[in-house]
């Protein structure tokens, strides 16, 4: 995890906001992709298509029974400034897939937060202004109060799921299948229970 609480102006501006995608669009998008047998971005092989269709069963399950903490809805609910909340997204990621359900359902607790969700690939712009330790990493939330200037960004996991991932760096004897089984049995066992920690602290500066 990443997250950096300040305010200061970022590049994202009116064109962007005005292109991304609520959360409905987003998961219609995918849904449209899919039935001609492609995702976002440029790589439609078979195994992208797989982890698009695996994503989508992610987001539904999560959407169903996530179930956000007391402390977490309080949070939320005490942001009294309006507040635009962008997203970089991509239908094949699998963390992605993991947290926008939860993300989501805490900015819907409050009528000032709007969110909108931007294809990572088709906007490097922005992503380039977000990188994790150099990496293009997704999902990235950003922020913005109504100028798009910065508030705080977050992403693109948990820190513990991060941590997964540091180690799988270091660690040349465990191959990409292995790590991303053990990140998706963590997030299973974990149920979000981290994400809304992080943005319990996250919101409860911002109010």
């Amino acid at each position: 995890m990443n997250l950096k609480t300040s305010s200061k102006p970022s590049v994202i501006n009116e064109v962007h906001w005005e292109n991304g995608l609520t959360y409905d669009e987003y998961q219609q998008l995918i849904d449209s992709l899919l039935k001609i047998n492609q995702t976002t971005g440029n790589n439609h092989s078979e195994k992208q298509l797989a982890y698009t269709r695996l994503n989508v069963q992610r987001m539904n399950k999560w959407d169903k029974i996530t179930k956000l903490s007391a402390d977490l809805i309080e949070a939320a609910e005490k942001i009294d400034s309006s507040q635009k909340w962008l997203i970089l997204t991509e239908a094949w990621c699998g963390d992605a897939a993991q947290n926008l359900p939860a993300i989501q359902k805490i900015a819907d607790l409050n009528d000032k937060i709007e969110v909108r969700y931007l294809l990572r690939d088709e906007n490097l712009d922005v992503m380039d202004a977000y990188l994790t330790n150099g990496g293009r990493s997704i999902p990235k939330l950003i922020i913005l109060d109504v100028e798009f200037n910065e508030l705080a960004n977050w992403g693109p996991r948990p820190a513990p799921a991060q941590q997964i991932l540091k180690d799988y760096k270091k660690n040349e004897s465990v191959n990409y299948d292995e790590f991303s089984v053990n990140l998706h049995t963590w997030y299973a066992k974990d149920k979000g229970k981290t994400l809304q920690s992080e943005f319990t602290l996250l919101l409860s500066g911002l109010s």
